[in-house]
């Protein structure tokens, strides 16, 4: 079996720095050359031969991808998010599609409860004052035990997320669009927890129906002078609308380690302005996480050569040309 891992070299010592001799000990891999990500035609190129691609995230799965590789069975992401995988063209073909274990959970939470300490109380700003040579204004923080924390969407990070704040002593706040009993998280109503809510966390799955979710109408709904914290997608938040509200005082501030530049960083613009505190896509990028999805593919791809369709598989009716590769 030969494998193209299209992880650019930066990523790729970030995510496979460990997992990569397991993964050459069961299959031929071939490695993206280059400092960068790649165009869908060198995709095309590189990975011509190959049966399997394991895809960083910034891997588009496209149409015309599935289409013309004629070799390909399987496209494993090394991650969990899938948005950017025409999945249904992969099924037409007969190309297995595979995501990572939800491993990026406990990471991900403990940085959105980071970017929250730092948004409220000037981590980031007074250590930059220290750092230019100059003596960092005593700026006002606030007190996160006492506050009440909305959470939007109380599914694995959510629910993780929801018991750290409770530690600390918030009060927590939670909305979904199904009931889930979780022990100490009053459940509410959308725009009750926007009332209410001191900082607003939206953790609801990228959809169609939640593009933009945080918006002007939801932003003129919360209460004055409150925070919002993004770490799931960036789609979910109108960055023009955090920043008109930011300008009139009506947002206090915005932590984000998502939004709408590449790669789901945060756009530069918004992250420059001084009332926001903002990372590039970080969450999931621990060693425990990235050597779990890492090793995830390598489960997946252990898997094929044993006869077997990967855990984790969203398409598994379309396991044609696995099957034909099996009997070759």
């Amino acid at each position: 079996m030969r494998v193209f891992l299209t992880h650019n070299a930066e990523d790729r010592v970030a995510y496979f720095g460990r997992a990569l001799p397991e993964l050459e000990s069961l299959a031929e891999v071939v490695q993206n050359p280059h400092e960068r990500d790649l165009t869908d035609d060198e995709l095309l190129d590189l990975s011509a031969g190959c049966q399997v691609i394991v895809a960083h995230r910034s891997t588009p799965g496209s149409a015309r991808l599935f289409a013309e590789h004629g070799d390909l069975v399987a496209f494993l992401r090394c991650a969990v998010d899938i948005s950017t995988i025409d999945v249904g063209a992969a099924s037409a073909a007969g190309v297995l599609v595979a995501r990572a274990d939800k491993s990026f959970v406990p990471s991900t939470a403990e940085l959105a409860l980071g970017l929250l300490l730092d948004l409220w109380r000037n981590i980031a700003a007074s250590d930059y004052d220290y750092r230019q040579g100059g003596e960092p204004l005593q700026r006002p923080g606030r007190q996160l035990r006492g506050a009440t924390a909305g959470v939007i969407g109380l599914g694995a990070i959510g629910a993780y997320l929801a018991d750290l704040l409770k530690g600390i002593g918030m009060h927590v706040l939670g909305h979904d669009i199904v009931d889930v009993d979780i022990d100490g998280v009053e459940q509410v109503a959308l725009d009750d927890l926007l009332a209410r809510s001191d900082v607003v966390f939206p953790l609801a799955p990228a959809l169609p129906t939640t593009e933009h979710l945080i918006d002007a109408p939801a932003l003129a709904k919360m209460k004055l002078g409150a925070s919002l914290v993004n770490v799931s997608r960036g789609e979910l938040v109108d960055e023009r609308a955090v920043a008109d509200a930011l300008d009139r005082g009506a947002l206090a501030g915005f932590a984000c380690d998502v939004g709408w530049a590449p790669d789901q960083r945060p756009s530069p613009e918004l992250a420059a302005r001084h009332n926001v505190v903002a990372t590039p896509h970080l969450g999931g990028l621990t060693p425990e996480n990235a050597d779990a999805q890492a090793r995830s593919a390598v489960e997946q791809v252990a898997a094929m050569l044993a006869g077997r369709v990967p855990p984790r598989v969203v398409n598994e009716e379309a396991a044609g040309r696995l099957r034909a590769w099996w009997q070759s």
